[in-house]
């Protein structure tokens, strides 16, 4: 037990020792890498073998999730058709820690031809890649952290953090925010919070309670028992919200020696909460939770009713 720690750590602290040195390598051609990418009218074509390709998937989908259109091309398949994905609007972050991958050596030349940029990821400076390349980014290292040297190890790691520098660092210069960040994550949690409206995830037709300003408190507590939201919207004859009653004001009601015969607009709480339809849901959220509720009408610029909404809704579509 005490050995499979001991290698776990000294394998951890060899790829530390060697990835500290990566800040102290980027200058001109990082600047230049990341304005070739931020200046292309096209995508950028990510590529590598072995497990430079495995990490240069991920550096595609990086780009591609934070403001650069990217994809990952294999350079087998790339001799076999898949070039013909390329155009010469696009950018290419080629990656190959000797440089010498004898893939690239038949695409290059291709690449050369239709004046595509060349961003090379590597440790061999002085490498046919290298030397084809408009910007080249430094990841060699001094030994593996693999005992034998031979699996990529330390290599892989700053060929990751070299990649996901790039990334973020075009990402910050494009100035992308959440909401763009969410536009490509529509499914996940964040998609949720920033891309939905109120009008989105609210309740439609027959289930928003309503009743009209001439109807009983007696009307309100059916109401209120037939959709189970906590409150019925009181709306005038075109439909436009005037107040608002909930089952809470129903009890205290009730408590104060009041009648189901009342009138519902000599009990209803005048104006009454309501969210805008065009609200995002995650502004509904915020609100409901500053102003100590959990349920409002929805309502339109003209203040009619259009919909209804309660906090367990905004919860079942994901925001919290």
């Amino acid at each position: 037990m005490d050995k499979l720690l001991q290698y776990g750590r000294e394998l951890i602290e060899l790829e530390l020792y060697e990835a500290k040195k990566l800040p102290d390598r980027l200058g001109d051609d990082f600047v230049k890498a990341c304005q070739l990418i931020l200046t292309a009218k096209g995508k950028v074509v990510v590529s590598g073998i072995g497990k430079s390709g495995h990490i240069g998937r991920k550096i595609a989908a990086s780009l591609a999730s934070t403001g650069s259109p990217a994809f990952f091309m294999h350079p087998s398949e790339a001799l076999h058709g898949d070039l013909g994905m390329v155009s010469a609007n696009d950018v290419a972050i080629l990656i190959s820690y000797s440089g010498r991958a004898k893939e690239f050596s038949f695409i290059l030349p291709t690449l050369a031809e239709m004046n595509v940029p060349v961003i090379a990821i590597t440790g061999g400076l002085d490498s046919p890649l290298a030397l084809a390349a408009q910007a080249v980014l430094d990841i060699s290292i001094e030994k593996e952290a693999c005992p034998i040297g031979l699996a990529p190890t330390s290599s892989s790691t700053n060929t990751l953090l070299m990649g996901d520098a790039l990334a973020i660092a075009v990402m910050r210069a494009r100035g992308f925010k959440e909401e763009d960040f969410a536009r490509s994550h529509p499914a996940g949690s964040l998609g949720a919070r920033l891309l939905n409206h109120v009008s989105d995830v609210m309740r439609r037709g027959e289930l928003i309670p309503k009743i009209s300003k001439k109807a009983t408190v007696l009307d309100a507590m059916l109401e209120l028992s037939r959709t189970g939201l906590g409150l019925v919207a009181v709306c005038d004859e075109n439909d436009i919200v005037i107040g608002v009653f909930t089952d809470g004001d129903l009890r205290r009601l009730l408590l104060k020696q009041g009648t189901l015969q009342d009138m519902i607009v000599d009990v209803m709480t005048v104006p009454g909460y309501r969210l805008p339809e065009n609200w995002k849901a995650i502004e509904a959220l915020k609100s409901f939770n500053d102003h100590n509720i959990t349920a409002a009408p929805v309502v339109d610029s003209q203040g009619k009713l259009v919909g209804a909404l309660n906090i367990h809704d905004l919860h079942q579509a994901g925001i919290s």
